[in-house]
């Protein structure tokens, strides 16, 4: 049986990435098809065990490989002159448009659905806003072009087979918008990486790639408020920004090593996470580090965080607190919260909690759906 795995682009070592790594560890005889590839030859052994990948015009294109997202429109088109025909199980791995690679009914295609487009969909205003693309020529051609990716984007919802999503806030989103079932696997997390520290320092942590969505900007104005310390870890195109607002009690390293990063989270009180992420590795990352978790209580947070809101009952497997809003005021009431109950957290059965999104657990799950999903297919083709 002839494999290929599509994925949207390779530019970044993330957690999409980290799905392709194990989707490789499964099976090592994908070829790999991308819109744009700048993986380094060490994230490409890991990733694709070391497999190059084939790419499609966008990458040829002036600028194509650095400034790529602003060739959004030319995406569908792009993804659609991959010829896929030779292969009978086709995976794509999609936040964007990897799912709507063209196939025949004779091909088999499952698309593990990181989520659906954010920026054409629910986070369309709030994309617009923040790009500065909501009055004006550009700000019309952006809606514009976007428009067209939602009717894009609608038209390619029977080419999977079968959808299989990262969480099921994920799989609610994907029922919404292409009123599409899916199963619900959740991503890999490399716990086994993490360890608990027997020292507990005086400050609070949060790290992320810095873009408006994450909220860092939030977090970080809510302790410029206080006198609490916070560590915040991380880089990307508001860090400058972001750094502006910081006070003598927060500190921004930016960048470290995983080696680093992991020393300061294990030595943390809380880790603050402030996003509507689909999933959200890193507040399984905290958890996996006995770190309590304080989040916004909407999105994959819910699911991984085994949280209680401020004023409730603290269980003995309770793993973190939540707050209700994303503002400064019920960040702070969580803080206050968690302060006052700090001691109830238990730091072993933090960790033991996020066991069940081991790698070692995604891959024999993964695995045995598509299997099953294959057998099936088989039998009814």
């Amino acid at each position: 049986m002839k494999k290929a795995l599509i994925h949207d682009w390779y530019t970044q070592y993330g957690g999409a990435e980290r799905c392709i790594e194990s989707f490789t560890n499964i099976w090592s005889d994908f070829d790999h098809f991308t819109l744009v590839d700048t993986l380094t030859d060490e994230q490409r052994k890991v990733v694709l065990k070391g497999k190059k990948t084939k790419t499609s015009f966008i990458e040829k294109l002036p600028f194509g490989k650095k400034k790529y997202r602003s060739l959004l429109p030319l995406f569908p088109l792009a993804i659609e002159q991959f010829d896929l025909s030779e292969y009978e199980l086709i995976i794509s791995s999609s936040s964007s448009i990897a799912k709507g690679v063209l196939t025949k009914p004779s091909q088999l295609h499952i698309s593990y659905v990181h989520s659906p487009i954010r920026y054409a969909w629910d986070l369309y205003f709030e994309y617009l806003k923040e790009s500065g693309l909501n009055k004006g020529i550009k700000g019309f051609l952006a809606r514009y072009f976007l428009y067209k990716i939602r009717i894009w984007d609608l038209s390619t919802l029977n080419r999977p087979d079968f959808y299989i999503a990262n969480s099921k806030y994920v799989a609610a989103r994907i029922k919404k918008i292409y009123d599409k079932d899916s199963l619900v696997i959740y991503p890999p997390v490399d716990v086994e990486a993490y360890s608990i520290s027997n020292e507990v320092k005086d400050y609070y942590i949060t790290y992320s790639r810095m873009v408006p969505y994450k909220k860092i900007d939030l977090i970080v104005k809510t302790f410029a408020k206080t006198d609490k310390k916070l560590i915040v870890i991380g880089g990307g195109p508001d860090f400058n920004k972001i750094k502006k607002l910081k006070t003598p009690n927060i500190l921004m390293l930016g960048h470290l090593s995983n080696q680093e990063k992991n020393t300061f989270l294990k030595h943390a009180k809380a880790f603050i996470f402030a996003a509507e992420e689909d999933f959200g590795i890193s507040p399984v990352e905290a958890q996996a580090s006995g770190v309590p978790v304080i989040a916004f209580a909407k999105g994959g947070a819910t699911e991984t965080v085994n949280g209680v809101f401020v004023n409730d009952n603290i269980e003995n497997n309770s793993t973190g607190v939540y707050f209700k809003e994303q503002s400064e005021g019920s960040i702070l009431e969580a803080v206050d919260f968690f302060e006052k109950n700090e001691v109830i957290f238990n730091r072993v059965k933090i960790k033991e909690s996020v066991e069940k999104f081991s790698v070692k657990r995604f891959e024999k799950e993964f695995k045995e759906t598509v299997e099953t999903l294959y057998s099936n297919w088989k039998i009814n083709k």
